[in-house]
């Protein structure tokens, strides 16, 4: 077994993403999924906590980014517009990865433990960013208000992004989505 090849995380994300595919996430177990990956099933929890987790691996990564663009944006940044910072920094994130995002959507969709472990990741996301936006010293609730906008954006704009036929990149759809807010908001 190839088990100290420098790409098993990614081995192992696809393997399950495979079989939950096939055979849906309920019937796949960590075993058959570590061996498509040619690995053990020791070798799979050295890397997750458990079998809904490899679907959430790139959470720590989107989160920092999103944090530090957040964070990285000039002193006198509205506050909306530093989530717009973070939204520019997730969509690159993604930018090659839209078979692999649909693919993984559809498998979530499917099953409601999946759903909840991504708004308890999406909630923690936002929960990340009103605290950058805090540290800005933007005062609550409109940190909290922020965020929470800024995470309905980045849900509507992937939701855009993953469907059937849809091209246009993730960055586009994003500011589209958050123009769409802002008008909205403005009463328009």
């Amino acid at each position: 077994m190839g088990r100290w090849e420098p790409n098993t995380r990614e081995r192992l994300a696809k393997a399950a993403l495979e079989l939950y595919s096939e055979r849906g996430y309920e019937q796949a177990t960590v075993a058959e999924i570590a061996g498509r990956a040619g690995l053990t099933e020791r070798t799979y929890f050295r890397h997750y906590a458990d079998k809904r987790e490899v679907l959430f691996d790139g959470s720590p990564v989107l989160q920092k980014l999103f944090v530090d663009a957040v964070e990285g944006m000039p002193a006198g940044a509205a506050p909306i517009d530093a989530v717009a910072a973070g939204l520019d920094a997730v969509s690159a994130m993604f930018a090659d990865r839209r078979a692999f995002a649909r693919q993984r959507q559809a498998v979530i969709v499917a099953n409601a433990e999946l759903q909840e472990r991504e708004l308890i990741k999406l909630a923690s996301l936002a929960a990340a960013v009103a605290g950058a936006l805090r540290s800005r010293g933007v005062a609550e609730p409109a940190a909290s208000l922020t965020a929470e906008a800024g995470i309905a954006v980045f849900k509507v704009g992937f939701e855009r992004w993953i469907a059937a036929g849809e091209e246009r990149p993730m960055e586009l759809l994003m500011r589209q989505s958050l123009d769409e807010l802002k008008a909205v908001t403005a009463g328009a």
